[in-house]
């Protein structure tokens, strides 16, 4: 027999008997409520917006996890961050979060175990959000969506995850074979698509798909309602990506300057991936060689050709007149955590400004994602994914290394010292 209901069971007499017969605890309850309605307020001497804009000496005022309002005569503080500079959590649109070097400090291949793989993987995005990134997407192995969900559980610390599950590589695939393999994406919880359209560079970067196949997968992703990412190095292709309403365009170093502008006059997003995938390689050659492709050769060709020319092209891309260039690092095993690395050169070698830098890693990635309007930008009702940095980023690039706090959805994962704030005020 089930327990027995009665009108001591409804609402209001529960709160009557609470109240008459335990005092104390109803009014600890009713404290607690009271206090866990109470906003939280970061007290900022610096404040980059992700849009361009810079405040200084206000208060963010947090509730539900969005920012309810930002004003200077809001008074109390929760979490004191003057001294440093806040600004949107980081947004990186190319990551791979399961690549990882297994126990024999080898690239691990997908053969391996999958526990381990989810295991490695957490790891990987909890290293992004250290690092200040709080929102990343994942294109693409079918563990990224285990480590989504749990994240989105709140069970594990993680930056929000968007995935493509898997990636659309084969050439035979005929256009509705493609529409199809869309569709299932789709069911199966992708949050985007991922195309191969070229060769990898070291492989001469050739066109892959036909026209056709491309279009027939970005025409059915666009009516599905998701948005597609194509690895893509040639011009003609790339501009056949563009014109056939993908939404992003990944690496591109071939791409010429007509392509560039092709791109530009259609809203194609550009994310050239130049700071830290090919250094990652390099940096790591032991751990790359002999598995998936990679030998000595190769890696040596990374080194010689493909960075410079990434370079190269990165600067004709920056002369592009409104060409969106958003922040993706292809981050694989080695780099997670160093997403900032990505930026940091973009400035420093590049020739990019601080504050546009900035803007690619916040504002216009989140666009890029049709997410602009919760994350990517502080101002009222964004979500409050926010990060501090000790030191000023728009003077020194590298300030981003220093990340000293981590707010994702209204939770903190990373607060900072008491020295954080003076160090940064020195």
């Amino acid at each position: 027999m089930g327990p027995v209901s009665g009108p001591a069971d409804a609402p209001e007499a529960r709160s009557a008997v609470m109240n008459l017969k335990y005092p104390i605890l109803a009014a600890l309850l009713v404290a607690c409520a009271s206090a866990q309605e109470q906003p939280i307020l970061l007290k900022v001497s610096t404040l980059l917006d992700g849009k361009g804009g810079v405040q200084h000496n206000t208060t963010i005022a947090l509730e539900g996890g969005k920012i309810l309002r930002i004003d200077p005569s809001t008074r109390g503080v929760t979490f004191d961050l003057t001294g440093l500079t806040v600004m949107p959590g980081l947004i990186d649109t190319h990551v791979h979060i399961g690549s990882h070097f297994g126990p024999d400090g080898k690239l691990a291949t997908r053969e391996d175990s999958q526990a381990s793989a989810m295991g490695y993987a957490m790891e990987n995005v909890y290293s992004d959000l250290m690092a200040g990134i709080t929102t990343v997407q994942s294109v693409g192995s079918p563990i990224d969506r285990d480590v989504r969900d749990a994240i989105n559980r709140g069970v594990l610390p993680g930056p929000r995850v968007l995935t493509s599950l898997r990636q659309i590589t084969d050439t035979r695939l005929t256009p509705e074979q493609i529409r199809d393999t869309i569709r299932q994406l789709k069911t199966d919880g992708a949050d985007l698509i991922k195309i191969f359209a070229s060769k990898n560079f070291r492989d001469g970067g050739a066109q892959t798909l036909s026209d056709e196949q491309i279009m027939a997968a970005c025409g059915e992703a666009k009516a599905q309602g998701l948005r597609t990412l194509v690895h893509v190095y040639s011009s003609h292709a790339i501009m056949t990506v563009s014109q056939a309403g993908c939404t992003s365009v990944e690496h591109g170093t071939l791409i010429s300057d007509e392509a560039l502008q092709f791109l530009a006059a259609h809203g194609t997003y550009f994310d050239p991936n130049i700071g830290v995938v090919a250094q990652n390689y390099v940096l790591n050659k032991a751990k790359f060689i002999g598995v998936s492709g990679f030998t000595e050769e190769s890696l040596k060709g990374t080194e010689t050709r493909l960075i410079p020319a990434s370079l190269e092209m990165f600067k004709r891309a920056l002369a592009t007149k409104g060409l969106k260039i958003v922040f993706g690092t292809d981050a694989v095993a080695g780099a997670h955590g160093r997403n900032v690395e990505e930026l940091i050169y973009r400035v420093e070698k590049g020739g990019q400004t601080p504050q546009a830098a900035i803007v690619s890693g916040t504002s216009l990635s989140a666009e890029s994602m049709s997410m602009g309007d919760k994350i990517g930008s502080l101002a009222p009702g964004m979500e409050a994914d926010i990060i501090a940095v000790a030191g000023d980023p728009l003077a020194d690039i590298t300030a981003l290394r220093r990340v000293v706090f981590v707010m994702r959805a209204g939770k903190v994962y990373k607060a900072p010292s008491a020295a954080d704030g003076r160090q940064a005020k020195k």
